[in-house]
């Protein structure tokens, strides 16, 4: 479907978000939070009920609403859609729970080459229809860009084979290198699914897409490069629409900064750790960047808020390639009226028009 925000005709709708993506001048700095949408508003959690996140992402007009909430709260410059990066496994036939404080649990975990035959062919219309459905009621009613988004395949397949969160990685880690060849055979399946989760939601009106590598930073930079890098380029090369921004984040990526842009990026995220200017020297005025708000400052005194915002704009150095985001998702107890203060104060910070613009 044609897409509001990304026409060629001359209609497309004003965004500063899209053209921060692009490295284009607008007036201001874009912000939107990861994990705006959820268990932080009051509001979300009168519209959950008691149901699980699974059960209300699988709702399109549950899900579309929960969209919606941040934006009509913040008035953010983007919407991530309401869902998980364990959305398009779970559909398939894994059994996994997000359990509140952990993440994602699963039940049967992978552990040899008998579980590449649980990964089959993923189609989403058929497996995942209201992801679709949810994206175009957004593209009906929501006033600013959607983010539809899917978990790269290294993180994906790290909550497979751990059977949940793991900052050692250790299961992942052996069958990367004592079993290569299933290795491959995992990433390659899981890109596939990737790539069709990515671009079924675009082709709904996604207007841009985050890939979420959160446990890249885990592993060594030569095994990234080795063992990760090529699925992920892989994914990022497999997009159809050539005009939607493609974001690329990770945690703890300091170190392989190029090689997430490399990948395919039109936008690199950015954790807390990562400087702006650090990221910008590695990166290049031709990326832009995304990030980096420490999501625990948000749970201080709104001064130390105030100051810690003032510092990364500052850093920002007038780049029209820079959104304002987080350095990972908002924690459960951030207060929504910091959130609001957030946002008001990097929309009051006006970009100077470029001398050559």
């Amino acid at each position: 479907m044609e897409n509001s925000f990304l026409s060629t005709d001359g209609t497309a709708k004003k965004s500063d978000f899209i053209s921060a993506c692009r490295n284009e001048q607008h007036p201001r700095v874009p912000v939107w939070f990861m994990r705006q949408a959820g268990r932080s508003l009051p509001e979300y959690k009168k519209i959950r009920g008691t149901g699980s996140i699974l059960e209300a992402a699988s709702d399109p007009e549950r899900a579309a609403q929960i969209t919606l909430q941040p934006v009509e709260r913040y008035g953010v410059d983007a919407a991530i859609l309401f869902s998980d990066i364990m959305v398009p496994v779970h559909s398939i036939g894994f059994g996994i729970e997000i359990q509140p404080g952990i993440g994602p649990v699963v039940e049967n975990p992978f552990e040899s080459i008998e579980d590449l035959k649980r990964l089959r062919t993923f189609e989403p219309e058929i497996d995942v229809p209201y992801v679709g459905e949810a994206i175009k009621i957004l593209s009906q009613e929501c006033p600013v860009p959607v983010i539809g988004f899917a978990g790269a395949p290294f993180t994906v397949a790290s909550y497979l084979i751990e059977g949940k969160p793991s900052r050692l990685l250790e299961k992942t880690k052996a069958l990367m290198e004592h079993e290569p060849e299933i290795w491959d055979s995992l990433m390659n399946q899981l890109s596939d699914i990737t790539i069709s989760s990515l671009n079924h939601q675009i082709e709904s009106g996604a207007s841009a897409i985050q890939l979420f590598d959160s446990w890249a930073g885990l592993i060594e930079p030569e095994t990234y490069e080795q063992k990760v890098f090529p699925y992920s380029k892989r994914v990022l090369s497999s997009i159809n629409n050539s005009r939607v921004p493609k974001i690329h984040f990770g945690v703890g990526t300091q170190p392989i900064l190029h090689l997430i842009a490399v990948a395919g990026a039109d936008v690199v995220g950015i954790d807390s750790n990562t400087p702006i200017d650090a990221a910008r020297a590695k990166l290049g005025d031709e990326i832009a960047i995304q990030g980096n708000l420490d999501p625990e400052i948000c749970l201080e005194p709104i001064e130390v808020v105030e100051k810690a915002v003032s510092e990364i704009l500052k850093l920002n150095n007038n780049n029209f390639g820079h959104i304002f985001n987080l350095g990972h998702g908002v924690l459960p107890d951030t207060d929504p009226g910091v959130l609001s203060h957030v946002v008001e104060m990097v929309h009051s910070h006006k970009l100077l028009e470029r001398k050559d613009g």
